[in-house]
């Protein structure tokens, strides 16, 4: 019946309408033979005849065949009641008419009767339908009865995929209820309906609940072997970019549980409200998050500074399509390509456009790569910070913000080290006299969803059936969102003097196996252990990587001085006065320029950095490669 042209369907319906009417009539005469007066069948026949006609006539008027039945709902109950109460009167006129003598409890039987029998159909073949269809779909739990779980059940429940079994919430008042016919239980009675039917997956519709309760549901439901997946975040349903159904596997920041700290206003826009704005790396994970969030404070223009074109091209239509979304006018973008190791280059382009505010976030990051490429990571991290700070002094540059690492901390890795001297350079510059530019640092670990993230290699590794890698059983990082990061690094620009390096409280370090692990098995797999052979993804433990360390720091001491926003911090840490940087900076370009790596990390080893390196060897490629 479902295949049949949809011309057939309402014949068929408009069908049932004829004989709910007949039978109706028929109710209304049987209760009322004693009352009636039948004078003449030809009377009756005509009556009836017109009221056939005139009710479909009214029920086609009103819409009524053009509902698909499958989806009927309650609206379409009014249409049912107004198109019976027509019906009704129309019959009333017509025993008039015909001199048909019908009492006027036989008409409000009638008119109750059609009511219930047209619309009891229609509701009977939905249920009907679903109940059909919902053998065939894959049964779901909704966490969360509220608005969302219930959107979410009404949209599944006109899907062709999921069908909503049971829904979980600790409201006690919506508990042993029943919601859109689906029973809500509390959560202690998750596993034994997990059991009972049947689920295979686990929807979490608390959209705007803080992360640490998200946590907490999350790891209750870590022990089952069902998948558990989330509606989208409330700003995205908000904004329109997705919907209630669209489903979305668990977010790693859902793990952390650490509640992000609302931006103070104030601070966001106190260097950004129309001013000329510049960010170097705009392509890149930190880079592209910092100019969404500026964009969204308004500067009079936003220069994009990347040196990749496919980066720059995605950022610049990205912003473009903030700034129609949220209706932000009189913002200039403009996009330039440009590498932050020619002077020159970003000294024209801070001069030609009179900037105000550089965001400096060009950087080579990824640890292992610049342990292989080491004349690249000095140059680009040392020597491209300091050839767009001396631009940004030359240009009268009010603010210049570096985005640092916690790996500059004690640094084990060439990477760390560079980012290191990055801030002594700056720091040096913030000594010498003469410059009306504030310098200042912000420090921070890990961000999730960055270019070289384990979170979404382990994700690509469990969807492929693993295994997942992981470096070091006991490795551990501390983690932030990068909206979240991108904001603290704001307003952190906003505080302390010149040279100031800043810290950002990353909450309590994660260890990257028990990540690997909550993913696995909030993926609905078990991890394959000894103890466990028949499980479905095994970890696989590959080795430090180089330059790589078990731990992170985010202080090289414990001089810190507090802020006036609870997630950052100020140190208080060495400095190198722009004399000796300067004579630093010297050596390392002779070493660079010349290809003497070892010299180069000889430089790097003596530099006050605390640099020691975790492998003996020389990992630079070219080095290696010319040595053999």
């Amino acid at each position: 019946m479902l295949q049949l042209p949809r011309a057939a369907k309402r014949a068929i319906s408009v069908i049932i309408d004829i004989f709910a009417i007949l039978i109706s009539l028929s109710l209304a005469l049987v209760l009322s033979r004693d009352a009636i007066s039948i004078d003449s069948a030809l009377s009756w026949l005509g009556l009836i005849t017109w009221l056939l006609i005139g009710s479909i006539a009214v029920f086609v008027k009103l819409g009524l065949y053009r509902a698909v039945v499958r989806y009927v709902s309650v609206r379409a109950f009014g249409v049912v009641l107004t198109g019976a109460v027509f019906s009704t009167l129309f019959l009333w006129a017509l025993l008039i008419a015909f001199n048909v003598d019908l009492p006027a409890t036989g008409i409000v039987n009638y008119g109750l009767t059609a009511l219930l029998i047209i619309g009891g159909s229609r509701f009977a073949m939905r249920e009907l339908y679903h109940r059909m269809v919902s053998r065939k779909k894959i049964p779901v739990m909704i966490y969360g009865a509220g608005s969302a779980g219930r959107q979410l059940a009404q949209a599944l429940n006109n899907g062709e995929e999921y069908a909503p079994a049971v829904l979980v919430d600790d409201d006690k008042t919506l508990q042993r209820t029943l919601l859109l016919g689906i029973p809500v239980i509390d959560s202690s009675g998750v596993p034994d309906a997990i059991e009972r039917y049947g689920i295979q997956r686990i929807l979490l519709a608390l959209p705007s609940a803080p992360r640490s309760v998200r946590k907490q549901i999350l790891e209750s439901l870590e022990s089952f072997n069902v998948k558990v997946q989330t509606v989208p975040g409330m700003a995205d349903m908000v904004n329109g970019d997705m919907s209630i159904d669209q489903l979305q596997d668990v977010r790693i920041e859902d793990l952390l549980g650490r509640d992000a700290v609302e931006p103070d206003p104030a601070l966001m826009q106190q260097h950004i409200r129309d001013k000329v704005v510049l960010v170097t790396g705009a392509g890149g994970s930190i880079g592209s998050e910092l100019c969404r969030q500026i964009v969204l404070q308004k500067p009079k223009a936003l220069i994009l500074y990347e040196i990749s074109e496919f980066g720059l091209y995605n950022i610049e239509r990205e912003l473009q399509e903030i700034m129609q979304r949220h209706k932000l006018k009189g913002i200039t973008i403009y996009p330039i390509i440009g590498t932050v190791q020619r002077r020159n280059r970003i000294a024209a382009v801070m001069k030609s456009f009179h900037v105000q505010t550089v965001y400096h976030a060009a950087a080579y990051k990824h640890v292992p790569l610049v342990e292989f490429n080491m004349v690249e990571g000095v140059r680009n991290n040392v020597f491209g910070t300091w050839h767009t700070a001396e631009a940004a002094i030359a240009a009268n540059v009010e603010l210049f913000v570096l985005i640092s690492t916690d790996k500059a901390v004690r640094p084990t890795n060439v990477m760390g080290t560079t980012k290191r001297l990055a801030e002594l350079v700056l720091q040096g510059l913030a000594e010498r006299n003469g410059s009306a530019t504030r310098f200042c640092m912000v420090r921070f670990g890990n961000v999730l969803g960055s270019s070289g993230s384990v979170v979404p290699l382990f994700k690509k590794q469990i969807e492929q059936g693993g295994p997942v890698t992981v470096t070091h059983p006991d490795i551990t990082r501390y983690f932030m969102t990068i909206p979240e990061a991108a904001q603290l690094v704001i307003q952190a620009g906003t505080m302390g003097g010149s040279g100031a390096v800043f810290v950002l409280d990353m909450g309590e370090p994660v260890k990257i196996t028990d990540m690997a692990r909550k993913m696995i098995h909030l993926s609905g797999l078990e991890v394959r252990s000894e103890q466990n052979p028949t499980g479905d993804i095994d970890i696989v433990y590959s080795g430090l990587r180089p330059g790589e360390k078990l731990y992170e720091e985010l202080l090289i001491g414990d001089d810190v001085v507090e802020c006036d926003h609870p997630r950052i911090c100020r140190a208080q840490e060495l400095t190198l006065a722009w004399p000796e940087v300067e004579v630093l900076l010297e050596r390392l370009n002779d070493a660079c320029q010349n290809f003497r790596i070892d010299e180069l990390r000889e430089i790097l080893l003596d530099s006050p950095t605390g640099y020691k390196p975790s492998d003996e060897d020389i990992n630079d490629l070219i080095w290696t490669n010319i040595k053999q």
